[in-house]
């Protein structure tokens, strides 16, 4: 049986990348808040657009899940 149920998202739609992110990479305004921190890591929509920047990998893939999204691992 092939039927499309229109409540449910398209699975294109809920997925977001997580990726590493250099600190020095990071705007000046972003810069001064990341003081000290070493491992971030940025949540990207399918468009690329940066939606979050986190301290760790666990975290983003836990805030990505947390708003019904599918995290993927960009390296």
């Amino acid at each position: 049986m092939d039927i499309k149920f229109d409540v449910l998202p398209e699975a294109e739609n809920r997925i977001v990348y997580v990726r590493k992110v250099n600190p020095e990479d990071l705007p000046a305004e972003i810069r001064e808040q990341t003081e000290g921190m070493e491992r971030l890591y940025a949540v990207h929509n399918v468009d690329g657009e940066q939606l979050a920047i986190v301290q760790g990998r666990r975290t983003a893939f836990a805030l990505a899940r947390q708003h019904d999204l599918t995290p993927v691992n960009v390296h």
